[in-house]
């Protein structure tokens, strides 16, 4: 080898690899930007009013599973990875997916089977007038 070889190591390995330059950091860096400003909206009383709770959680878990793959893509470089990376990846995920399908119904139905005295000491739920739970800030809910 030649010394000009030795002379600059991380820019062979940065080529080798196929990273890039720092465009592509930068635009993930204002996609996650564009992506809190999102998730920032759903604070807004205009949001409260004009999108229903169930559209707007489902807006908050799309943004957050976004901002998620995209800091484990390209900040932890796994969109560089070889493919083994779908050898360790893939089971765990199925293996995450049948833990919580296994522990849903032992969750739900985990009163079903509580004793009086048990009952005798679960805490009841409260109460809340109607025009509380429809559109109520979340700022005004007991436990925010």
């Amino acid at each position: 080898m030649s010394s000009t070889e030795h002379a600059h190591p991380h820019h062979e390995g940065a080529q080798e690899f196929g990273h890039g330059g720092t465009g592509k950091y930068w635009a993930v860096f204002l996609a996650l930007c564009l992506l809190t400003g999102c998730s920032f909206l759903t604070y807004f009383e205009m949001w409260h009013h004009a999108i229903p709770v169930s559209v707007s959680r489902a807006f908050m878990m799309a943004v957050s599973v976004s901002k998620a793959l995209l800091v484990m893509g390209f900040f932890m470089h796994l969109i560089w990875e070889a493919n083994w990376k779908w050898v360790l990846t893939v089971p765990a995920a199925m293996m995450a997916v049948f833990l919580v399908c296994m522990l849903i119904p032992d969750i739900g139905f985990r009163t079903y089977h509580y004793s009086s005295h048990r009952w005798n000491h679960t805490p009841q739920p409260i109460e809340q007038p109607a025009e509380q739970l429809e559109g109520a800030p979340a700022s005004l809910q007991p436990g925010h």
